[in-house]
Parts: C-alpha cells; structure tokens; sequence
C-alpha cells in the first residue's frame, strides 16, 4: 500500500450535469430565448471588432443582424446571425464543451481598450444549453466569416452530438430548435415579439421577423426590436418629450415623472443609470413593503431582471428606470446579482445620484418638491433607520407641519426652523401625536405657543419611530416636547427664570400634594407646569422614557411596552385647580382628581381604562 499522495481528476456524468443546466439553472423557461439572441448579438460584435483589422471578413454581407423564425408545421423555431460563425473545431469546443465560452476566450484576447469597448454578453458557456429546455433536439449550422466550409452540429440534449459537413451558404451561425410537444407558444409571433421587447429590444443590432399576414409568415423581415437604447444616446440629443415617454414605458405609469437624472459613469466601475422619480404613488404603493420593486437592470443592454431590489435601499423603493453596466457580476444564469464590493459601489452611486435628484428637486421646484413629499415622504423617513451613511443628507429633505403656520398641508424642512428658532433656544422642539387634530391641539404646545416657539407636529405613523433615529440636526437636538420638563433649551430667553418657576411651585405646594395623594400610583409626580396656560393638566414622560405615542403603536402592533409612569404637570391658576384645591369632601375631590388625570389622558389620545366609571364620575359633577 502506497503512502505516496495522488492526483485525480473529477469524474461528471455529462448527460446529468447537462440535466442541472436545463432543469435548475434558469428559473424561467423564456430565458433561453434572451440566451441565443445575446450568443447571436456576441457573434456580430466578434464579427465588427476582427473586421477592423480585416474588413475582408463582411465579403458580400456588410448587415450584421439577427433573424427569428419560426414554422408551426415543422415545429421548428429558428435564430440566425450574420455574426462571425464559427469553425468546425469552434463548434467542438463551444458547444461541445459545457461551460467553455467563446466569448470569455474572444474577451481575453482583446486589449484592455478594445474590451472597454465591446459588447460582448455571454461568458459563462452555459447559455445555449437553455435551448434543450423548450427543444428535445438543437441543430446549429455555422460558417466561420472568411471560410467556405461549413458544418452542422447536433445533439437531442443527451450527452452525446454529432457533426457533419454542411452547405451553408452565407456568413454566420443559424440555431434550429425543434420543440417540444407543449412548447406551442414558441410558435407564435406575437409571444415571440414579446419576448424580444421583454429581454433584447435594445440588442444593438437588429432582431427580425417575418412579416405576417392572414396570420402566416411571409418571406418578408421587419426589425422587432429597438436597437439603440435611449439610455445610451447622449443626453442633449434626448428630448423631454422622449424622456417622459421612455419613463411611461418603464414605469407603466400613465402620467409624467416628476423628475428625472441621467448619467454614464467610468473608470473602475462603468455604467449607465436613467433614473425617474415619479409625480404619484400607484394606487397599491406602500401597502407591501416587501412587494418586488426596483429597476430594470440590464448588462451590456441585455435585459436581466425586471426589479433589481439590490440596485437601491428599500427607501428609495418608488424609484423608477434602468441600470445598464458592463461588468457587473451574476450568477450563471444571469438571474441573480451576485453580492460583491461591485454591487455594493453601484448601489451606493446610484443612491446618492437620488438623494442628488432630490435636493435639486427641492432647491430650485419646492412646489414640485411638494408633490413629491405628499406621495412618498413617509417612505423617504425610513431612510433614517436604513441608511446612517446618509442621514444628514436625508434630514435635510424632510418637509414638517408646524405651528409657524397651522396648516396641516404647510409644510416646512429643518433649515427652515432653525432660521425661526429664538433668542436663546437651542432645541428643535417636536411634538408626535395620532393626528392632525391631535398634535395642533395638543395642550403641550400652550406654554410654547405662548413664547412664541415652534413647533414640528409630526402625526404619521412612521414620524416617532423615524426621528428617534436623529438625534440632532446641524448641532441642535430634537426635543419632543411631551418628554421632560421644558427650560430656558426649548423655550428660549422667554421662558421662565428659575426662581420665577421656583416662587411658583412653592405657592402650588398643597394642590400638588393633594393631587400627588388622590392619584397615587398612576402618576411618577405630580407638578407645576411651564407647558400650560388654558389646560389644567397634561402627562408628561420622562426624559428618557418612550414616548405615550410610541407606546400606543407598539402596544397596537402587538409589542410588549416597557412600563413607564408619566408625570401629571398643572396648571395651579386653571378654575378646575382651585376647584379641586378647595375642596373639602376627601371622596369627591379623589374624584375631581381622577377626572383631571383622565381628561389629560384623553387629550393625549389615549384609551381610558374604565370609561364607564369616567362617565359616572362626570355626569355626578355635571349635576351638582
């Protein structure tokens, strides 16, 4: 027995391994069509880049194209270029050789400028075998540009081919698919013009078909396809009309986009982005977060999937139009992008090409801006949470109501606070609330409202949860002022001295014990108030704990919440106060107390735990 180390090789089954390809490779069978009509597109480009130095390769045929065919009583589906063909030994080893690639062989062989320049697809060897998942047998005929020989290779898909020689007349490789017996939509022109627009209609090179009439195909071709993506036209040659309507035909959209950028980027990384912000939100928008969404992402104009979701955070998800790149990574089939630093430096360019977009938008059209917020605004906010990279940038382009305008669709952004903010404020003061209603009205503003301080009334779902995520912007903190005991931070040089709020909490001592006695273990303290001055009492959390809002929308969703206790801040100079003060009845001012917690539960929009009992007690004080 040998104690020596041994090399072997790795055995495969070829019929299996060509089963994996068919059966598991490809999540669509329409694929295999977007497979040959590319290995056709590489072989015209192959063709173009060897005429440069040998013009005598085109001969008698200076088209370069691409006919698709088909013959319903043959059953037959036919792809034919005018590309470069292929030798017989070309055939043996690109088609006889699973996952040997002409193309990656032709791309090696070019100077680093010439492939900056080529659009060569396919590198992996395995897209024509795509073909054996609609076809029980695959004949390809070639004859190489410059040769007079040509051959015939076939094979039913089974590990085995043949080769012979053949009389082809012209330049170029013709693909016969004879189909499989439930493969009858292969057969039909309109599916097959589809298909073509789906995955190839900007191929730069022209995809034809016969022309028919009385539902046959006639001997006459017209191009399919667009040939010339309108992505890769220099941008002052593209009118605004093209643009819109190229944006409808992406998005499905009947209306304009709002705004729109595009670029074409090189160096290390090369691609081309036309991005589109649409003016309205799809009836359905927002409903599935995790709905597929995204942009079309195509590599070297060939069409790849139909929502590449890793192209840009899940934020910027009402995002609309195309990525073209020349070297972005797939898997084989070219279905799934495959995780790499590449992806990653392309989904970072292509954000802040948005957030770009975005702030121009914002800066020289607000009214358009406006539009923009009113449909996806609540999604933009989630940016805060998702991407910290760009936070600041994101901050910048969040839009408020306030109370410098008391209109719910008056919105304003953080620069525009910090302009207003006054004399001695260092706080950007907030207040989250149920609603509209429920933040305009709140009694937390009075005291604020009084100085003159305003305040972001943030009322949509999303705002508590989204804004806990800035801390500060432009070196000033947000405050939420329904949180902690307001100072000279939030009020500014008009807020009361400490001594003044001292003289006044000493002169409120025995209402506030009382209080403090009557409610007991529902409040952490009872105190006097800088927030109010027409409401007698409102509840206030700690500084540090979550917000009443917050807690009901966790509690809504199911979450446990951590128990908090607020604090009841008074009004001592409110009727209601010196009512209660002065009563002498122990029983009825615990329930004067009572009512006082509660209406100040009620005014924060929270549910009251015993109703029925709240009702009592206000009915037997209406009737004295």
């Amino acid at each position: 027995m040998t104690t020596d180390a041994q090399s072997f090789e790795f055995q495969s089954d070829v019929q299996q391994v060509l089963r994996l390809v068919v059966h598991s490779l490809y999540s669509n069978k329409n694929i295999f069509l977007r497979e040959l009509v590319s290995n056709a597109s590489d072989a015209c480009d192959k063709l173009r880049f060897e005429a440069l130095k040998a013009p005598e390769l085109y001969g008698d045929q200076p088209e370069l194209r691409i006919d698709l065919s088909f013959d319903k009583d043959a059953r037959t589906l036919t792809v034919a270029d005018s590309g470069i063909g292929m030798s017989r030994q070309e055939l043996i080893d690109n088609l006889g050789t699973i996952a040997r690639s002409g193309t990656r062989q032709f791309l090696e062989a070019l100077g680093e400028a010439q492939k900056a320049d080529a659009q060569l697809i396919g590198q992996f060897g395995v897209g024509f075998y795509a073909a054996f998942i609609v076809a029980d047998r695959v004949t390809v005929t070639s004859r190489r540009a410059g040769s007079d020989e040509s051959f015939t290779w076939e094979s039913s898909g089974d590990g085995r081919f043949t080769l012979t020689p053949a009389s082809q007349a012209e330049r170029g490789t013709t693909i016969v698919l004879h189909l499989k017996e439930d493969e009858d939509e292969f057969l039909d022109g309109w599916t097959l013009r589809s298909l073509v627009r789906t995955y190839s209609d900007h191929i730069g090179f022209p995809i034809r078909m016969p022309v028919e009439k009385d539902g046959q195909p006639t001997a006459e071709f017209e191009p399919v396809n667009q040939a010339a993506a309108l992505w890769t036209r220099p941008k002052g040659e593209i009118s605004d009309e093209e643009y819109q309507a190229f944006y409808k035909h992406v998005s499905h959209d009947f209306g304009d986009a709002l705004a729109w950028s595009h670029n074409r980027v090189e160096g290390n990384q090369n691609f081309t982005s036309l991005l589109f912000i649409p003016a309205r939100a799809p009836f359905d928008f927002g409903f599935e977060r995790d709905a597929r969404k995204g942009l079309k992402l195509y590599i070297k104009r060939v069409f790849i999937m139909d929502a590449a979701e890793d192209m840009l955070p899940n934020y910027l998800r009402f995002v609309r139009g195309v990525v073209d790149s020349d070297d972005l990574p797939l898997n084989v089939s070219r279905e799934i992008l495959q995780g790499s630093r590449q992806v990653e430096k392309l989904r970072s360019a292509l954000t802040r090409r948005v957030l770009d977009l975005l702030e121009k938008t914002a800066r020289d059209e607000p009214e358009k801006y406006a539009d923009f917020w009113r449909a996806f605004g609540a999604v933009l906010k989630e940016g805060l949470a998702e991407d910290p990279s760009n936070s600041a940038r994101i901050a910048k382009l969040l839009r408020f109501a306030s109370t410098h305008s008391g209109e719910r669709d008056t919105l304003v952004s953080l620069d525009d606070y910090l302009t207003r903010m006054k004399p001695g404020q260092e706080t950007i003061n907030y207040l989250s609330a149920d609603g509209w209603n429920a933040a305009r009205h709140s009694p937390q503003l009075e005291g604020l409202a009084a100085h003159g301080v305003e305040v972001l009334l943030l009322h949509e779902r999303i705002d508590e949860w989204a804004i806990g995520y800035l801390a500060e912007y432009e070196g000033r903190k947000l405050r939420n002022v329904a949180k902690g005991a307001l100072g000279r931070a939030e009020l500014g040089e008009g807020g009361a001295g400490t001594e003044q709020q001292e003289a006044i909490a000493k002169a409120a001592e025995g209402v506030v014990g009382k209080l403090a006695a009557s409610l007991g273990e529902r409040v952490s303290e009872v105190r006097v108030s800088q927030r109010l001055t027409d409401s007698p009492a409102c509840l206030v959390m700690g500084e540090h704990d979550m917000g009443l809002h917050m807690q009901r929308l966790l509690k809504a969703a199911g979450h446990d919440v951590p128990a908090g206790k607020p604090a009841l801040e008074i009004n001592p100079a409110h009727p209601l106060l010196q009512r209660y003060d002065t009563e002498t009845d122990p029983a009825r001012r615990d329930d004067l107390g009572l009512l006082l917690f509660e209406q100040a539960q009620l005014a924060e929009g929270a549910a009251l735990d015993d109703p029925a009992a709240f009702v009592r007690r206000m009915n037997a004080l209406l009737l004295e």
